[in-house]
């Protein structure tokens, strides 16, 4: 156990303000450090992930830090937008503050999933001093390309969902116990919270505001070494092996079958996240000589046919790895769609792909492991039927791709503005259908993500559509399928109008990165999760899950979740904390425009003579010409739930070219 738990210290900014960190202190010191460096609040709002993580680093040796970025948790200041300046020149002032403290030998490692994955690469990009090495999970390294706004230039539903949880994350107090101005300081955060969602979207296009924070920019200036882990359920799957193949500094990448969630917590298999973590800490803030180094550059988890499902469930596959990435093991083959289906040579014709605006109903949730359950993609089968396919023969024996198939097409289009969604499905004897991968394109952005135009009807364009990275076996008799729509929702905002989309199949072409090795040469399996701390929270409230579809009489056809995340008193300092979200979307199949996301967040707070309640709503809808956004904020307190505030927004955004 350490040594020493410190639940709260401040960490003093050059400009007076204050961040708010927990401590967990080795026996030995000074020692090597791990930051992980978050919104998310490790009062309550990380503390059951963090005891099953930083208690286990501290016992190996190791000082472990979590810091609440400004103006969230108990931090000092205003919150501005993620991976703001403000944001990585505070983290360089955290780093730097770590490095000064007489528990600190000098050598400190940053750690993080999603966020805290994002800011590690995003910190040692700026190359401070201290920083020696970085565990970098579900994270990206383009802003612009691959995260939780846009992809292919096309808009996600997830602008404006990740826009209301953040909403209503940023609108929770400081811990009273801490902050002695808690009711100033969350009267200014609840005044000032920012529109993120409409912030966002108003850089519909790869400009300056994305090109911050997106360490593929210049992948020289990342030099210290960097362990890259994802899972294949994630949405965060291409960094990995960009990083392996890009960086010159020691770079190894991980997938394995998991959601966005830490490995050794993960519900689709979980698996020794610690001892990687752990070995890769050792060898490059201890100077263990353990051959981390030597690792393959990428090891994956090689999936396999099963039975697709929304709910969490183990995966099927095997461990592989490569010695290097990329991989002579790896080559191209070329496949064509035709009338005939997927075939080894190319032929003509022209197939039109207008799909219904509701094509996309199995996608699941965009980023599985945020919810409790139900977000995993299904069977594919009912959007097969919606879309325009292309059949590869049935397998005669086994094929393995590993990488990022591609697409490149010549189309025309009788719309100014247009998308494709391309995906990828392995299609068993039965008919089940199971996503391999996917990737939008919204077709204005054919050239460029940074200058899109206009696209003239009629006339002949050519793009390519680069899937996202996967790692798939095909068994003997399960066939290949290319599914094309117009149309992927909930995950992909949809034109505003209806487009026929015509491919000249002359020019269709489909790469697969095809696997072929005649022995595993290194074992690659993580090995099953060891066993770990758990916070021992008293349950006052148990977590739960539901996800319901339904059809109005008008033909509305809507998904609504609810995720009660429970409520619960810490063990540590008596915080009550619940939370819950109401989720909606909904869709008319023939008007694209009547695209709807709803989100209801409920958080409390409580101590014996302390209750405060909020309650957030988000709203995003749009028509062919504009986005309509608006959000409304209730907050209270006391067991009488007096009002403390309640205010409304409202933006107007033109759709321009989405």
């Amino acid at each position: 156990m350490p040594t020493q738990l410190v639940e709260n210290s401040w960490i003093t900014l050059p400009d007076g303000r204050k961040l708010a960190a927990r401590i967990w202190l080795p026996h030995a010191q000074p020692a090597p450090v791990i930051l992980e460096y978050l919104p998310y609040r490790k009062r309550d709002g990380t503390a059951p992930r963090d005891e099953t993580t930083h208690t286990v680093f501290a016992k190996e040796g190791y000082a472990c830090i979590r810091v609440d970025i400004a103006g969230t948790g108990d931090s000092d200041g205003q919150f501005d937008d993620e991976y703001s300046e403000q944001e990585l020149s505070d983290g360089e002032a955290v780093l730097e503050w770590i490095a000064s403290q007489d528990w600190c030998d000098g050598n400190v490692g940053m750690i993080g999933i999603s966020w805290g994955g994002f800011n590690g690469l995003q910190l040692a990009y700026r190359q401070p001093k201290a920083l020696k090495a970085v565990v970098s999970v579900a994270s990206t390294v383009d802003r612009y390309a691959d995260d939780i706004h846009f992809m292919g230039g096309c808009l996600l539903s997830d602008n404006a969902n990740w826009g209301a949880q953040m909403f209503a994350y940023l609108t929770r107090p400081a811990d009273p116990e801490l902050r002695s101005d808690w009711r100033e300081d969350w009267l200014s955060r609840l005044e000032n919270t920012p529109f993120s969602s409409s912030d966002w979207l108003r850089h519909p296009n790869r400009d300056d505001f994305w090109k911050h924070g997106s360490v593929c920019e210049d992948w020289s200036a990342i030099q210290v070494p960097v362990l890259a882990i994802t899972g294949w359920a994630d949405s965060y799957v291409n960094a990995p092996p960009a990083l392996a193949a890009n960086l010159n500094t020691p770079t190894k990448a991980m997938i394995g079958p998991w959601e966005h969630r830490y490995a050794h917590i993960s519900k689709l298999g979980a698996a020794d996240f610690h001892s990687e973590v752990l070995g890769w800490f050792d060898r490059w803030l201890k100077g263990a000589e353990n051959g981390s180094e030597d690792l393959p550059d990428y090891r994956v988890f090689m999936q396999e046919h099963f039975n697709p499902t929304k709910e969490n469930k183990p995966r099927k596959g095997r461990w592989i790895a490569e010695t290097t990435w990329p991989s002579p093991n790896i080559s191209p083959r070329l496949v064509y769609p035709t009338q005939d289906g997927l075939r080894d040579t190319p032929s003509s014709g022209h197939v039109t792909v207008c799909s219904s605006a509701h094509t996309g109903q199995a996608s699941g949730y965009f980023t599985p492991g945020m919810r409790i359950d139900n977000e995993l993609a299904e069977d594919q089968a009912p959007d097969d039927a919606l879309s325009v396919c292309f059949d590869m023969a049935p397998q005669e024996t086994s094929l393995e791709i590993l990488g990022r198939p591609t697409l490149k097409f010549a189309f025309s289009v009788d719309r100014p503005v247009a998308q494709l969604v391309v995906r990828l499905c392995d299609v068993s004897p039965e008919g089940v259908s199971q996503r391999i991968t996917y990737r939008p394109l919204n077709l204005c952005h054919y050239q460029s993500h940074e200058t899109p135009q206009a696209l003239v009807p009629g006339q002949t364009y050519h793009a390519e559509i680069a899937l996202n990275e996967c790692a798939h076996h095909l068994r003997p008799g399960h066939v290949l399928r290319l599914a094309i729509s117009t149309t992927y929702w909930p995950i992909v905002w949809p034109s505003p109008k209806a487009a026929n989309v015509t491919l000249d199949l002359q020019d269709c072409a489909v790469s697969l990165p095809v696997r072929a090795v005649d022995h595993e040469v290194f074992p690659a399996n993580p090995g099953p999760a060891q066993d770990f701390p758990v916070l021992q929270a008293e349950e006052l409230r148990a977590p739960s899950s539901t996800s319901n579809r339904h059809v109005s009489q008008d033909g509305y056809m809507a998904l609504d979740t609810f995720d009660d995340y429970g409520k619960a008193r810490d063990p540590y300092h008596g915080l009550i904390v619940g939370s819950d979200v109401a989720m909606h979307y909904g869709i008319h199949p023939n008007d694209p425009a009547s695209a709807r996301f709803e989100a209801q967040w409920h958080f409390t707070f409580e101590r014996e003579d302390w209750q405060v309640s909020i309650h957030t709503e988000t709203a995003m809808h749009g028509d062919t010409e504009n986005f309509y956004l608006h959000r409304k904020l209730r907050a209270t307190e006391g067991a009488d739930e007096t009002e403390v505030l309640t205010k409304e927004w409202s933006e107007t955004i033109p759709r321009g070219l989405l």
